[in-house]
């Protein structure tokens, strides 16, 4: 058995694009990116809820060796980061590398041959040497169980899979939820909406965003004077890197942001009981801190709610609550994120002896060395996977830091030979993750709170408990003694 190409991508939205670049400024073109949509983008195709856009700024939410100094906005918004990364594709050709609507569902090690097959939706095959994986954890919606909701006569809506045929004036609106697309969603709807109703389980922490627009001048200087652009997006690197020490223990830059956020909320929230139900219960930085400039002023608006009574089921009039209220809706909104730190997929991954990934992360947590490789399963790799999430700064870095130890894994797979392979030993992986989780319990994550970075099992699989400057150390070389060469 040959392979019909040495690289397999799984995923083309921004790590995948990632690490198809990289491979480009390595010479190595032997590659395929499958796709299980009809286009390119990932996260940034799917979600088309109103309002949408990055939380980080612009100069620093692009690929560092391809800036683009055209952003219209300080944070830009969904379709112009999606125009962004259709673009990279087009300049760079990455699109005869693309296969469209490529589901693969199943991805089985070859021991014999050192070899990964891979086999989609429709049956067909393909064999590469190595993989991979950049599909992220964004990209399986989470709705909440609750009783009566296939009952509901009105419309249904969820941020990652918008109906943009839909029209939302004068309608009776409920969100569900106050987490990063619903502070994007409620003050983007409001104006429109007949009355809006916002449910809320748990009280958000918000900074200020200070978003505005990039003058047409300021674009001018940076097409002309690019590390003018570079300066700009190293002050902000830094800015993000200092306030990132809050969580792993900084009181006074804690106590600081504290403060700043109280603030925000105190001066833009006009009710004092309203202000009261926006005010968190739990250390700031426990559950992702979101930005926002015009979420709470939203709730000055005559024809806006907050609810913090909980839903005790969906009618098909309405919503609910525990203490007997109904909302009479016309269309319900969920903002309620993505399954992530368990990681829930229907993909097969079948590593060394049978061993199946997704049902070992099932049943003992998600793992990994450097979120990169996972043990029994020679000549694969992950872009964001277990524990490469951040709370303070751009995946963009993440993304390239893991893209660039890929490429040294490339590099010794190559000088193996070329039956060889590569695997993780396993106490290198078990004592990476004891290093992880000896960290976290001196950060802010471990103060107590409910959050979607904490699995089932009450374990932190989603964040990096680290700096982003410690994960680029981490992952600027690879050392040989860590992995088995296996040679057939």
């Amino acid at each position: 058995m040959k392979p019909d190409f040495q690289v397999g991508i799984v995923g083309a939205g921004l790590a995948g694009i990632i690490a198809a670049l990289r491979l480009q400024q390595s010479k190595r073109d032997s590659f395929v990116i499958f796709e299980r949509a009809a286009a390119v983008g990932g996260t940034w195709r799917d979600n088309v809820y109103p309002g949408c856009a990055c939380d980080v700024p612009s100069n620093l939410y692009s690929i560092s060796f391809e800036p683009n100094p055209n952003w219209k906005r300080m944070y830009s918004s969904q379709s112009e980061i999606l125009q962004y990364l259709k673009n990279l594709v087009r300049k760079h050709d990455i699109e005869n590398h693309i296969r469209y609507d490529s589901d693969i569902v199943n991805f089985e090690f070859v021991e014999k041959s050192g070899l990964w097959k891979l086999t989609d939706r429709k049956g067909e095959t393909t064999i590469v040497k190595m993989l991979i994986l950049a599909v992220g954890p964004f990209n399986r919606p989470q709705i909440p169980d609750i009783e009566g909701l296939k009952t509901f006569a009105g419309k249904i809506l969820h941020s990652a899979r918008w109906d943009t045929d839909y029209d939302l004036k004068e309608k009776r609106i409920a969100v569900v939820g106050t987490g990063a697309s619903a502070v994007q969603i409620v003050p983007a709807i409001a104006p429109d909406a007949a009355h809006l109703t916002v449910f809320q389980r748990t009280a958000a922490w918000i900074a200020p965003r200070m978003d505005r627009e990039v003058s047409v001048e300021k674009q001018r200087r940076y097409r002309k004077y690019p590390l003018l652009q570079k300066f700009a997006r190293g002050v902000l690197y830094w800015f993000l890197e200092f306030r990132g020490r809050m969580f792993t223990g900084n009181e006074r830059i804690y106590r600081y942001f504290h403060k700043l956020s109280l603030e925000k909320l105190k001066n833009e929230v006009k009710d004092p009981e309203t202000r009261r139900k926006l005010t968190p219960d739990y250390k700031l930085g426990c559950k992702r801190i979101l930005s926002s400039d015009d979420f709470y002023p939203t709730f000055n608006r005559e024809n806006v709610s907050l609810e913090v009574d909980s839903i005790e089921r969906i009618t098909p009039e309405g919503i609910l609550t525990e203490v007997g209220n109904l909302h009479r809706l016309d269309a319900i909104i969920f903002a309620t994120g993505f399954e992530v730190a368990d990681f829930t997929t229907d993909m097969r991954v079948a590593g060394r002896g049978g061993r199946e990934l997704f049902s070992e992360w099932k049943e003992s947590g998600l793992e990994a060395y450097r979120g990169t490789t996972v043990s029994g399963y020679p000549n694969l790799t992950f872009i964001l996977g277990p524990n490469t999430g951040l709370g303070h700064s751009s995946m963009i870095h993440m993304m390239e830091s893991q893209a660039n130890y890929i490429m040294k894994y490339v590099e010794l797979l190559e000088k193996s030979g070329e039956n060889a392979f590569l695997d993780l030993k396993p106490d290198v992986q078990q004592n990476y993750n004891r290093f992880l989780d000896e960290d976290f319990q001196k950060t802010v994550w471990a103060s107590g709170c409910k959050s979607w970075y904490i699995n089932s099992k009450g374990r932190n699989t989603t964040l990096y408990p680290r700096l982003t400057m410690n994960f680029r150390r981490e992952t600027k070389s690879l050392k040989r003694s860590e992995y088995e060469i296996v040679r057939l």
